[in-house]
């Protein structure tokens, strides 16, 4: 027997480089996913949670209460621009209350994270640039919309480096294919190594309670009982065509790097993946916390529980996606599904995480890609609004029990102290010891950054 089938499966994967695709591995990203990087300088945020609410949420059902609106409502909206709106403003059909030390809004469909405002630091002054899905999401992923640029996970990966050599650095569940698809989560022109890894779950099969039979991630377990050593040899031989074609190519090829960098990581992922996404061992009280094994909390409650166990790993980007949130119609029944599904899954997250004291330095985001109106969509819907909307954030180094800015007395614009998708993302950044300026890469020419040449951060966001 030779001695790597001697060993044990994680001695062996503790002992195996893989040769020249290890190296390659680590000449693709300069270095950088071989150990933690230095921020440029000190962070308050090692990690960060997006808890992404694909559609554009309601602020003003949600966290933006507007008195006038519920006084007005029924009569024509207000002069815009020189020009009659004509459309007809609809009140909230969800009462609001304010909640915490600090007094924050929220509405009554949000009754589990409300026990958590004083955690919270609330934007409700964020402006993005287009009205339409495909624009804002990329815009509010890669800072454009124009073009294919990298995502903000990609440049916090290659600004921080990973911590976790055995797991991916930036993680994405159940990314939507629409609005881009993997532009949302992708490197562009950044080395292919900092590019999300996708973690596909489904809904559970059977009862709650048993979401040990529906597996969080699919396709963790390799379905062969080979011993390591001979996946290792499969892999070998593999690599060595990659390296063949890479030298035909004079030895730089982004793509053909990419492809070795990720076999070898996917390789590694076997020593710890399936432990860390396995839920099975949680306790119950953990479980019941995030709502897992009830209706109708059990599958976003299992992602945001696996988000957890992530950066607890030592993964420094996860995004959970969440979703539809796109209500031009039937607002107050499918609004009220949503939230029933994300309420407490998002309530139990924070409290996981400041009880386990992650939260500190965990940078948790809540929000989608813009808000809506405040004037009706036929009989009960809200149109597009990228004048105005909230966006919220917790832990990380942020002013906790904080509401910031203010639209205008129907939330349809931001009118004090705005917050542009570009300021949010350097003041993120900031949060994680980045200075956005100075986190650039030169491709075509120039240097390249998240905030392009705009963007500032947001100072009274900061603790």
């Amino acid at each position: 027997m030779s001695p790597a089938l001697a060993l044990s499966r994680r001695e062996f994967l503790k002992t195996s480089t893989a040769g020249f695709g290890y190296l390659a591995f680590a000449a693709l990203a300069g270095g950088r996913l071989q150990a933690a990087q230095k921020p440029h300088f000190p962070a308050t945020a090692r990690r960060v949670i997006f808890l992404c609410m694909t559609g554009g949420p309601s602020h003003v059902d949600l966290f933006d209460y507007k008195p006038k609106l519920v006084h007005d409502a029924g009569q024509e909206a207000p002069v815009k621009n020189g020009r009659s709106l004509r459309l007809t403003l609809m009140d909230s059909p969800w009462q609001f209350q304010q909640h915490g030390e600090a007094g924050i809004w929220m509405s009554e469909l949000l009754p589990e994270l409300s026990r958590h405002a004083d955690d919270l630091c609330v934007i409700n002054s964020m402006q993005t640039d287009v009205p339409a899905h495909p624009q804002a999401y990329l815009q509010m992923h890669t800072g454009n919309f124009r073009f294919i640029r990298p995502s903000i996970g990609a440049w916090t990966l290659y600004g921080l480096g990973s911590e976790n050599q055995n797991l991916p650095g930036f993680i994405t569940i159940n990314p939507p294919l629409a609005n881009g698809g993997p532009r949302n989560y992708g490197s562009a022109f950044l080395p292919a190594a900092f590019q999300a890894s996708p973690i596909i779950s489904e809904m559970p099969r059977t009862a709650p309670g048993q979401e040990e039979a529906a597996p969080p991630a699919l396709d963790l377990v390799h379905p062969s009982s080979r011993p390591l050593a001979t996946e290792r040899l499969e892999l070998d031989l593999a690599q060595a065509l990659n390296r063949s074609r890479l030298q035909q190519d004079g030895g730089v090829s982004p793509e053909i790097e990419g492809a070795i960098a990720s076999a070898e990581l996917a390789f590694r992922m076997q020593m710890e993946a399936p432990a860390v996404t396995d839920l099975s061992k949680e306790s119950q009280a953990t479980r019941d916390l995030y709502g897992i094994g009830q209706k109708p909390t059990d599958f976003f409650g299992r992602q945001c529980l696996l988000a957890r166990k992530l950066v607890e790993a030592g993964v420094r980007f996860v995004e959970v996606n969440c979703g539809d949130w796109d209500q031009h119609r039937k607002l107050r029944e499918k609004m009220t599904a949503n939230c029933l599904a994300m309420d407490k899954p998002v309530a139990g997250l924070l409290k996981d995480l400041k009880q386990r004291g992650l939260l500190k330095d965990t940078l948790v985001i809540w929000g989608g890609e813009f808000g809506r109106t405040p004037h009706v969509q036929g009989n009960d819907g809200r149109d597009h609004n990228a004048k105005g909307f909230t966006m919220w954030m917790a832990g990380g180094g942020v002013k906790a029990g904080l509401t910031h800015g203010k639209t205008d007395d129907y939330g349809y614009e931001a009118v004090v102290d705005p917050v542009h998708i570009h300021d949010w993302h350097a003041t993120v950044l900031h949060l994680l010891g980045l200075d956005h300026e100075k986190l650039t890469f030169h491709y075509a020419g120039r240097d390249f950054r998240l905030t392009d040449m705009h963007g500032k951060v947001v100072k009274p966001l900061l603790a």
